[in-house]
C-alpha cells in the first residue's frame, strides 16, 4: 500500500507536518494494538487483522520534516549531526557536504585513499560515528522545547548545539 501525502497550504508549514500525520499515526496504532475485523473471501471467515509500518520512503526534506532534524546548512546531516563536516562554497556562500561521504565507504575502499578525485591530498581515515539508537536521541532531545509552531521560534541552541526543531 502506498500513501502520498501532499500539502496544498501556499505557506507550506514544515514543522506543522505532525498535523497532517496524527490522523495516519491513530490509525496505525489502532490497527497495531486492537487491529479491525476484515473477512477472508477464500476461506469464508472472518478473522481480526493487525498491522504494522515497516518503513517510510522519503527524500531527505521530507525526512527533516518528519524526523524534526533540519537536513538544511550547516549540522544538517541526520546522522553525523553535530559532528557534519561541511564548508561553504568561496562566491556562492552555500553550505557544501562535498566529501563527507567517504567516512561511510569501508575501511579499504579505494575511494578513500585517492587524493585526486576528491578534495585536494586529502586521504580519508575518519570513521562515521555509529548512528544514535532511539533511546540515545530521546536523551538529547528531552530538554527541548516541544513541537515548534512557527519557523521562527526555534528552540534553544538551535544552529550551534542541535538541529532539532521539535
Amino acid at each position: 500500500m502506498f500513501l502520498t501525502i501532499v500539502i496544498p497550504e501556499p505557506s507550506n508549514l514544515k514543522c506543522l507536518i505532525d498535523v497532517y500525520l496524527e490522523p495516519l499515526i491513530e490509525e496505525l496504532l489502532q490497527l497495531w494494538h486492537v487491529g479491525m475485523r476484515m473477512y477472508d473471501h477464500t476461506t469464508d471467515r472472518a478473522f481480526m487483522m493487525q498491522a504494522a509500518l515497516m518503513w517510510t520512503r522519503n527524500d531527505l526534506p521530507a525526512y527533516g520534516m518528519v524526523s524534526g532534524w533540519s537536513t538544511m546548512g550547516v549540522m544538517g546531516c541526520p546522522v553525523c549531526m553535530d559532528d557534519t563536516r561541511t564548508f561553504h562554497l568561496q562566491h556562492g556562500r552555500k553550505t557544501c557536504y562535498f566529501d563527507c561521504y567517504r567516512q561511510f565507504l569501508p575501511t579499504h575502499h579505494p575511494y578513500r585513499r585517492n587524493k585526486k578525485a576528491f578534495t585536494k591530498n586529502h586521504v580519508e581515515n575518519k570513521v562515521a560515528r555509529p548512528r544514535l539508537t532511539g533511546d540515545q536521541i530521546l536523551d538529547r532531545v528531552a530538554n527541548i522545547s516541544p513541537v515548534v509552531e512557527m519557523p521562527l521560534l526555534l528552540p534553544d541552541g538551535y544552529g550551534s548545539d542541535h538541529k532539532w526543531m521539535k
